[in-house]
């Protein structure tokens, strides 16, 4: 694979990873519906890092209640944000497609409905609520 192939490879793939964290740190993941929005985001945030890092329960209460303390701000920067990075991302959809063969277009479009089907699900969790 020639440089800028590899570099937008390695765009895309930072693009992805970001894309999820910003999704996550804005809507709740949560399989459970009936729960507050605010609460789903939390508790799976929380949950998600007590499994990784192997939490202890003092420190799950903790890191929940940061989480709280900041929620209104990420919440008022995600509603400035967001429309910026869905057209960013959509720049660099366009732009990394035209760096692609056929083929390589076909596939590339499939992992992005692939990765925008789950995030609208994540989305259309926290919006149930709203």
């Amino acid at each position: 694979m020639n440089q800028p192939k590899t570099w937008a490879v390695a765009f895309l793939a930072a693009v992805f990873v970001a894309g999820a964290a910003l999704g996550w740190g804005a809507r709740g993941w949560s399989a459970d519906p009936r729960l507050e929005p605010r609460l789903r985001d939390t508790r799976a945030m929380v949950a998600h890092l007590a499994k990784e890092l192997g939490l202890s329960a003092t420190q799950q209460d903790s890191v929940r209640a940061v989480l709280e303390r900041h929620r209104a701000e990420m919440d008022t920067l995600w509603h400035l944000v967001h429309p910026r990075v869905d057209s960013l991302r959509a720049t660099i959809h366009r732009e990394i497609t035209a760096q692609l063969t056929p083929a390589q277009q076909s596939r590339y479009r499939d992992l992005i409905a692939r990765f925008e089907h789950q995030r609208r699900g994540a989305d259309s969790a926290g919006k149930e609520h709203k």
